[in-house]
């Protein structure tokens, strides 16, 4: 499960793990024009862990999840 929330910043996705148990903390993911950033609560220390990602590290994960094992960069297609 997951909701969608569209901030004055930034839009908010939260994920609920839904499924069988032992269940994970719900991750809480920002996007902002300029990084995304993803959140979970650490239920051993009490405290929120933060991870801020910029754009660039973010295409990459969004490229990485579909590759098999490898090293790869991705380039810019020039438009022209």
């Amino acid at each position: 499960m997951f909701t969608i929330e569209h901030e004055f910043d930034a839009t908010v996705i939260t994920l609920v793990d839904d499924g069988e148990a032992p269940l994970q903390e719900d991750v809480t993911i920002s996007a902002f024009a300029e990084c995304v950033t993803v959140e979970q609560l650490d239920p051993r220390t009490d405290r929120m862990q933060k991870l801020t990602l910029s754009m660039a590290q973010l295409r990459d994960l969004a490229a990485a999840l579909d590759l098999p094992e490898g090293i790869y960069q991705l380039r810019r297609e020039d438009a022209g």
